[in-house]
Order: C-alpha cells, then sequence, then structure tokens
C-alpha cells in the first residue's frame, strides 16, 4: 500500500532556495512601499512646511480630496487653526529634520545598521501619522460644525470631486 500523505504534500523546498527568494521579495517589497510612502509624505510635508508667508505655514493647505469639497469658509478656518498652531509647526519641523538626519546617517553607516534605519524609519512614520491625525481632526470637527445642509454640500462636492479624480 502507497502511503497517501506523502503524494499530497508539495515538495519541501531546497534549503535556503525559495523560502529565502521570497522572504528577501517581500523584504525589498516592504522597502519599497516604506521608501514610496516616505517620498509622498515627504513631498506633501514639504510642501505644506515650506518657508514661506504665515511663520512658514502653508500658502495653500491641502486636506487631499477634502480641500477642494470645503467651502471658502471652511478652508480659510483651517488655515487660521493651522497659523495658530504655528510654534508646534515649527518644533515639528525641527524634529522632523532630526529623524530624517538620524535616517540617512543609517543609510550610510557600515557596516549596515539595520536596527538604527528601522527605529529612524519609525519615528518618521510615527510624527507623519500624528500629523495625519491631527488633519484627521481638524476636518472632522470642521464637519461636526456644519449644518446639515453645508454637510450635503461638501458631500456632493467631495462625490463630484472624487469622480473626476477616478477617470484618469
Amino acid at each position: 500500500m502507497t502511503d497517501q500523505t506523502n503524494q499530497t504534500l508539495p515538495p519541501a523546498p531546497a534549503a535556503g532556495t525559495s523560502r529565502s527568494a521570497a522572504s528577501r521579495r517581500l523584504k525589498i517589497a516592504l522597502v519599497a512601499s516604506v521608501a514610496l510612502n516616505l517620498a509622498v509624505a515627504g513631498l506633501v510635508l514639504g510642501a505644506w512646511l515650506g518657508n514661506g508667508p504665515h511663520m512658514g505655514m502653508p500658502r495653500d493647505m491641502s486636506f487631499g480630496p477634502f480641500s477642494n469639497a470645503l467651502n471658502e469658509a471652511d478652508r480659510r478656518a483651517l488655515r487660521s487653526e493651522l497659523i495658530g498652531r504655528a510654534g508646534e509647526f515649527r518644533a515639528s519641523r525641527e524634529a522632523t529634520r532630526a529623524e530624517f538626519a538620524a535616517f540617512l546617517a543609517a543609510l550610510r553607516t557600515e557596516p549596515f545598521d539595520l536596527a538604527a534605519m528601522k527605529a529612524a524609519l519609525a519615528a518618521i512614520e510615527t510624527r507623519n501619522a500624528e500629523r495625519l491625525k491631527l488633519g484627521r481632526s481638524m476636518i472632522e470637527t470642521r464637519l461636526i460644525e456644519m449644518s446639515p445642509a453645508e454637510r450635503l454640500a461638501f458631500a456632493e462636492r467631495l462625490e463630484r470631486g472624487l469622480r473626476r479624480e477616478g477617470k484618469d
């Protein structure tokens, strides 16, 4: 009688081949994903925190597709709130520079210090999450303060904007 169990199982990978190759591809994909996220975050933050009027505050801040759906009064109110927090953003900018300096130092260190690179990326990720949380909180507050008619108008503008973005 033949052993049916061995016939249904896939063959075990050769030592150090497919598992390590898959693991390496996964690591490369994760690093690429983090790099892309950091690039996008860097572009957004650079535009948002760049030097200019209002003590380094953005001339035309953006909340993604929400920005176009906001009316001018809501955009002004959000801009004023951000300007009121200029001191926080100045300190955050300095911390961001230090975090990226640590990241760059970790990349240039030989032998490569994986733990230092991971720690620097984690710090950058945490700061980005804090900024996203602040933006979400500000949008939520504006939406809560709107009348039902204003929220409906906002929803209509947002939907129109999302439809236009989806056509690209």
